[in-house]
């Protein structure tokens, strides 16, 4: 049975391998003759931005070559606030070579002064992605190439969704995980009653009973749940073992984390609310998170995102890029998911379907591997045009009995 086994695993090992060599060399096959040689000039003319329905804010970043860098430098409800600070950095970017990438992201993050923020790390974030797709497509290779080459041949995603009949309509899709949250009949209260967490737990029991041991569910409480109460609910979430607990207390409170992932053999998820390297250094030493989820429009962009990623694989961590926003998000997250070996899943809501001209398909759980230059993505200007302009904010909410705010 042993040698059973380790003949298995090495076949196992030799085909990933050869799927992984394939798609090096499909992505070598797709390369053409680079527009721009590494001595010629290249240059930022043009800085732009887009507000796309539903809430997102695209970039491009427009050159003297006609080579535009493509990016999403939005926090979520700060669309018009992103687009203006977008303005204040443009007198940098305008005249620049936009090669050196690393180089931008530092001057960008270290002149600003005050450091760091949602906003002006967003903006930056957006601005990077930007940069790497111009990048890419003047040497005319995506963008997993320049950050090592692949280390996998195809990239895992989830769905959102809440009910039974929307997660199989997903799985005939060809999803086969998925993100729901805590079941509630009202807004939770800082001490939660037996019958509300019963309640929670019985209706994740529903989906995992209806969905199978084969599908792959996680809970995001949204860091709107009290730290006794998250601690009631995933006790009882436990026999069901959802995939991860996503930010199950305020994303803030790293140490209360901590505290409750030592409680569990649940993987505890967190990062869509922290920035840079920095902020993810404090949840890794202080062990609140075993799954990281940095988001490619917050926490710093490729460049920086590609550096918690090795922070993470130190302290046999995972990632798993967060993404609630549009489909540069996502080729951002694919591009880096591509070529770092702690991969774990990739958030996505939309594929690109009217917005991009060739939008992801999902097959089996994944996404193929992108083989085009930079992000490997064109945005679709016809298919937009009915898109173009929005005015999206947080929702407002309160408790319904009190009148209190409450999280959302």
């Amino acid at each position: 049975m042993p040698d059973k086994q380790a003949g298995v695993s090495r076949r196992a090992a030799v085909s990933t391998a050869a799927g992984i060599a394939a798609a090096a060399q499909a992505a070598a096959q797709q390369v053409r003759t680079p527009p721009i040689k590494p001595g010629d000039p290249l240059k930022i003319t043009k800085v732009e931005t887009i507000l796309v329905k539903p809430r997102w804010l695209f970039l491009k970043i427009h050159t003297n070559a006609g080579i535009t860098g493509l990016g999403e430098p939005i926090t979520e409800g700060r669309a018009l606030t992103c687009a203006q600070a977008v303005k204040e950095v443009e007198p940098y970017l305008i005249g620049k070579d936009p090669r050196p990438v690393v180089h931008h992201w530092q001057a960008i993050y270290r002149h600003a002064f005050y450091r760091g923020g949602p906003i002006l790390t967003s903006v930056l974030s957006g601005i990077d992605m930007a940069l790497w797709d111009i990048k890419g497509k003047a040497l005319g290779v995506p963008v997993h190439e320049l950050l090592g080459g692949p280390t996998r041949r195809r990239i895992r995603v989830y769905a959102h969704s809440g009910t039974v009949d929307a997660m199989k309509r997903s799985v005939a899709q060809g999803f086969t995980a998925f993100k729901t949250g805590p079941a509630k009949r009202r807004a939770a209260r800082y001490v939660e009653s037996p019958a509300e967490v019963k309640y929670a737990v019985e209706k994740f029991a529903e989906l995992r009973q209806a969905m199978g041991d084969g599908i792959d569910i996680g809970i995001d409480f949204h860091g709107a749940i009290s730290p006794a109460t998250a601690k009631l609910l995933i006790k009882g979430y436990e026999p069901y073992n959802p995939m991860f607990i996503e930010e199950p207390v305020n994303c803030q409170q790293h140490d209360v984390m901590a505290e409750i992932a030592r409680g569990t053999h649940l993987p505890i998820a967190t990062g869509e609310r922290v920035f840079t390297k920095w902020g993810f250094r404090e949840v890794l030493e202080k062990k609140a998170a075993t799954i990281l989820q940095p988001d490619m429009c917050h926490a710093g962009g490729i460049t920086e995102v590609r550096l918690i990623a090795g922070m993470a694989e130190a302290y046999y961590a995972s990632i798993a890029p967060h993404n609630p926003l549009g489909p540069i998000s996502l080729a951002a997250g694919v591009q880096l998911a591509a070529s770092i070996p702690n991969f774990l899943i990739q958030e996505q809501v939309s594929l690109g379907e009217g917005y991009i001209k060739q939008p992801f398909k999902v097959r089996e759980g994944y996404l193929d591997l992108p083989t085009g230059p930079g992000l490997g993505i064109e945005l679709d200007d016809n298919a937009m045009a009915d898109k173009i302009g929005h005015d999206w904010r947080n929702p407002e909410t309160y408790d319904a009995e009190d009148g209190s705010v409450v999280d959302w």
